[in-house]
């Protein structure tokens, strides 16, 4: 979605449903407004609950005229008095106010945006971008924009780390390019984001089985700052325990045929193996008391849930070989 080149006209439309895309076409419109008036006045309203009379408000000009940006935000949630009142001030806009409404760009309120399009507003299109495709590309402008160079396997492992999320994509993006001097190649993004795009509480849960402490820390901290909540990582440590737990008492056999027995899939029968032939028996026990403590202190009994999750981590490893 390229800048306006100049000042954008009267009316704005912006389209679409990706936040980042229409924070930034807002701020667009705003900074080319500015560049020819630097005092320019800027008012801004969310079109849910705004009445007609809030909206004439808005536009309506002031003593001395002065030029003025009025921002419309979710035109789609307008209520229908007040997208008819929009619908009539695009037929005679105000002098010196530059209005900018945003649509989501669905069904609900379509005859507003439709307005704004037949009286020849400045359109910037702001869609979700949801093709593999497209968001590499987007990646790779933002690096530029940041002064930065880039390959391609680099690209792919920033958006595999990172995710689909434009903003997080643009953040790391920038960040990359401050931190390396601008060369973000593939090494650099495997530095800063190892581990990231896989990390839940399974990934915890699993690394603690095996029993290994490093990784399960790193894990639990990659899982903490994504925001992965602390119940969830105790729930996904109490089901492997019991997964472990499971296995190590099963007949032998294979895991297609224990798994009706067990009341699991056989590729997890298969994959907890390795790990139960790691735990005793009374390790497993007192495995089990830990989880369950765990899953009362993460829902409230503990001071600090990051720390209880911490300290379960190290607990369980260790119980691992209890006698």
């Amino acid at each position: 979605m390229p800048a306006p080149a100049a000042l954008p006209g009267p009316l704005v439309l912006v389209s679409g449903d990706e936040t980042l895309l229409v924070d930034r076409a807002v701020l667009r419109v705003l900074a080319a407004v500015r560049r020819a008036d630097p005092e320019v006045e800027r008012r801004e309203a969310p079109a849910a609950g705004l009445s007609p009379a809030g909206f004439d408000d808005l536009v309506a000009p002031s003593l001395f005229a002065e030029p003025r940006v009025v921002i419309v935000r979710d035109a789609q949630d307008c209520l229908k008095e007040t997208a008819a009142a929009v619908q009539q001030y695009v037929g005679d806009p105000v002098d010196g106010v530059t209005l900018v409404v945003h649509h989501s760009g669905g069904a609900r309120n379509k005859p507003l945006a439709d307005a704004l399009r037949k009286a020849k507003a400045t359109i910037l299109t702001c869609m979700k971008v949801t093709r593999p495709a497209e968001r590499l590309d987007f990646v790779r402008a933002e690096i530029r924009a940041a002064g930065g160079t880039t390959t391609p396997d680099a690209v792919a492992a920033l958006v595999d780390a990172v995710g689909s999320d434009l903003r997080e994509l643009a953040s790391a993006a920038g960040q990359l390019v401050a931190d390396t001097g601008g060369l973000v190649d593939a090494g650099a993004v495997r530095r800063y984001h190892r581990g990231r795009a896989e990390v839940s509480g399974f990934t915890v849960a699993d690394a603690v089985v095996a029993g290994d402490l490093p990784a399960a820390l790193e894990a639990w901290r990659w899982a903490g700052a994504v925001g992965v909540a602390p119940v969830l990582v105790a729930d996904a440590l109490a089901g492997g325990v019991r997964t472990v737990a499971k296995v190590s008492g099963a007949r032998p056999g294979s895991g297609m045929s224990l798994a009706a027995e067990l009341g699991m899939p056989p590729w997890k029968i298969d994959r907890a193996r390795p790990a139960a032939r790691q735990w005793t028996t009374a390790g497993l026990v007192h495995g089990l008391m830990l989880v369950a403590e765990l899953n009362a202190a993460v829902k409230g009994s503990a001071a600090d849930a990051d720390y209880a999750i911490e300290k379960a981590l190290r607990d369980l490893v260790e119980a691992r070989s209890r006698d």
